[in-house]
Formats: structure tokens, C-alpha cells, sequence
């Protein structure tokens, strides 16, 4: 396989998400320990015939930096 950006960018979305997985699995441990950050409430602009809704808040935990790590490394191995 060859290496690059893409490849990087797809491994350390999928360590994301398998790690936010396991601290989804796992609510009360160490795993799901973590901070939000973003808008907690939507920011709404409304111009009488269209209503636009800006919102975003990511969630980073323990489980993720590790899904993150790990991704990191089999992207070197690969």
C-alpha cells in the first residue's frame, strides 16, 4: 500500500472513532475520561426564507488519544 496524506488522514479517522467507541463501551472507566469542546449551543442564522444551523463540539477522551496512537502506528507498519 502506498503511503500518503489520504491514507494518514483515513487511518487517525478510524483511530478516532474506534477509540470513541470503546470509551462509549466502557462509560464509567478511565477510557471515557475526557473534555468537549465547541459550540454548546448552535449558532442559527436566519434570513427569513432560509434558516441556517452552525454546530460543532468534538469530544476527546483517553480512548481516543489511544485510537489515535495506535493508528499512528500501524500507519508506519504499513
Amino acid at each position: 500500500m502506498r503511503k500518503n496524506a489520504w491514507t494518514f488522514l483515513l487511518m487517525i479517522l478510524a483511530g478516532i472513532v474506534i477509540g470513541g467507541l470503546f470509551g462509549n463501551l466502557f462509560p464509567n472507566t478511565w477510557l471515557n475520561y475526557g473534555q468537549i469542546f465547541g459550540l454548546t449551543s448552535p449558532l442559527v442564522l436566519d434570513l427569513g426564507i432560509l434558516c441556517i444551523t452552525f454546530g460543532l463540539t468534538i469530544n476527546i477522551t483517553i480512548a481516543s488519544i489511544i485510537g489515535i496512537a495506535v493508528a499512528i502506528v500501524i500507519y508506519r507498519f504499513i
